[in-house]
Parts: C-alpha cells; structure tokens; sequence
C-alpha cells in the first residue's frame, strides 16, 4: 500500500481529476479502508457542482463501501477484512441532532470517498450486509439512512400508509423499507414509465403528478378521506402544501429534499394546527440508524434498486444522469 489515488476538485465546481497521494496511516481510533465503491447523491451532485461551501482541495462523495485494511491503535470495533460502509455524519454517533454531530461530513467539510484508501474513525464504521455487493452497499449510506430515518420519523408499521415523492433513491428506498413493515405505499413521479418500474418494485397505487396536478386529493381518495400517515416530501417548495395536504389528523410530513429549489415553501399553518400535523426535517441520520437499517435490510434480504453503475473516471456521465433524472433509485461508482 504505497499509493493512494484520490479524485480531487482543486475549486468550487471545477471537475475532479486524479492525484496520487500517500495511503494515509490510520490514528488512534480509526480504520483504513480500502474503498471499493461509492454512490451518488442529489446531495454530491450540489456539490460537485460547487454550491456547498468547504476546503479546496478537496476529494467529493459521502457515501464509501470497502474493507479494513489496518487498524489504529485501540480499535476493537473493526478488524481487518471486515466488510463496512462509512457514515454520512461521523460524529452524530446516537441520539439527538447537535451541532458538534454535524461538524463533519465527508466531502463537504474534508475529502471524502472518491480515493482508494480512507482512514475513517472506526465507531463509525457499519458493516456491510453480508448478501450485498460493494457497490449496493455503498447506496445505503445517505438515500438509505435518510428514507430509514423519515420512516422511523412516522413511526411507520403494519398498516400504515405512506407517500413518498419520485423515483430517486430515498424514495425507492422508503418504498422497499416501508412495505416490508407492512404498509401501503403511495408512489408520484411525473414518468409513467417510473411509474411501471415502482410497481413492480412493490408500490401499492402510483401518482403522475404531471398529469394529476392536485395528487394530494388523488392521496385522500384511496385512503378513503383520511389522508396518509407520513408523506415523504422531496420536493421542497414547489410539493410542501399539497404534502401537508395529503396528510391525515396527527400524521407526519418528513422534509427531506429540495428538489423544486431552495427557495421558501409556503406552509398552510390553518391545515398544520388543526389537523395537528407534524412537519419534521430530516437530515440523514446517526450511525446508530445506519446501523439499523443495514440490519433490517439483512433481515428482510432487500437489495437497493441500482440503475446505473458506473467507472469512476466516467464521474461527468453520471452528474450528467443525475441531473437528468435519468436514474431510478439509485446511480454507483465503481472504485478499482
């Protein structure tokens, strides 16, 4: 292990290029990880496109699957070989959200997975579930704890009916997680093409929001008048009122994306206080959450719905896709 090979944005916006560096020497409480693959983020993809403020030079991506290849010294979480994924927010370990938990996130606040070694603290280390390939794996870190972390925010089980917006992946993950806890699943997207494939990934009735611009009555209509119990908005300012809308008396809207913007969403404050509606944002999760979910999609033997995989020297392609929306669930990046 002499030689690192890390993908480096010199500046906000500029393309990542290869750089050889040193294989970084793992410290007291980490794990070096040989990275294998790494998954695309709406979140990446405002990065790579230089919004997200941070130091320059930097290497991008959150999301990393590889194995442990060394270990620092007092480390016992992890041993070599293991199979493991990184965390979106290292240091939000359990429990509540702090500033202190969102001080670091990788590729934002310093390199992150797009190289082939990463030293990385080794608590936050979660392993990979045993039935998935690298590059599947690696799609669980932000989309996969996100959708976990909005179910988990609707206290979602048996009988419950959820919404969620799109065929990215968050959505396709909170479609697979929420049924299989047994609930009704409501899909929109505005491709009835998508909206086949959601089908036949489990969603029980599908939206097009194109054509059906008041979907929230659509939602109302098959829960009989109710309303759901946790509506998934990843939408932002152009879907916050008709999700609020579309939720029943006491249920959830989990405020997750900002897809239409980040401008400010209109919120119909009379619907949110008499129907005693909760609007909660959502910001990934803790480890511990990761950890959960990557135990039940062990459990359950799920498989993230993967679309587009692609060579990491092919990074421009896949930003391309993503903007596009070409993909459904999910795009990798393979890591050689």
């Amino acid at each position: 292990m002499t030689d690192n090979t890390a993908m480096v944005m010199a500046a906000a916006g500029e393309a990542p290029v290869p750089e050889s560096r040193p294989v970084p020497a793992p410290g007291p409480g980490e794990a070096l990880v040989r990275v294998r693959a790494s998954s695309l983020n709406f979140h990446d993809l405002v990065n790579l496109l230089g919004v997200i403020k941070g130091p320059w030079p930097r290497v991008p991506m959150t999301d990393g699957a590889g194995e442990v290849v060394a270990i620092g010294d007092g480390v016992q979480s992890v041993a070599l070989g293991d199979r493991v994924l990184g965390a979106f927010q290292p240091l939000w370990l359990d429990g509540a959200l702090t500033g202190a938990g969102q001080r670091i996130t990788p590729g934002d606040t310093g390199d992150g997975w797009l190289q082939q070694y990463k030293a990385f603290p080794a608590n936050a280390l979660v392993p990979v579930p045993a039935h998935l390939s690298d590059a599947e794996a690696a799609t669980l870190v932000c989309a996969g704890t996100t959708a976990w972390s909005a179910l988990g925010a609707g206290a979602v089980t048996t009988g419950s009916v959820v919404v969620t917006q799109g065929t990215g992946g968050v959505s396709i993950f909170a479609l697979q997680l929420a049924r299989a806890r047994g609930a009704t699943v409501i899909l929109t997207s505005s491709s009835d093409e998508k909206l086949d494939v959601a089908l036949g990934l489990g969603a029980d009735h599908v939206i097009n929001y194109r054509t059906n611009e008041d979907w929230h009555r659509s939602v109302r209509d098959i829960t009989d008048g109710r309303g759901a119990d946790l509506v998934l908005d990843l939408g932002g300012p152009d879907t916050l009122t008709r999700s609020i809308e579309a939720t029943r008396m006491d249920g959830t809207v989990a405020v997750i994306g900002v897809l239409s913007g980040f401008g400010a969403a209109e919120i119909p404050l009379t619907s949110v206080m008499t129907r005693q509606i909760r609007v909660r944002g959502i910001t990934v999760g803790p480890v511990a959450a990761h950890r959960a979910l990557c135990a039940a999609v062990s459990a359950a033997r799920l498989r993230p719905h993967v679309s587009h995989s692609f060579h990491w020297s092919e990074l421009a392609e896949a930003t391309r896709v993503q903007h596009a929306g070409e993909h459904l669930g999910k795009i990798v990046i393979e890591i050689p």
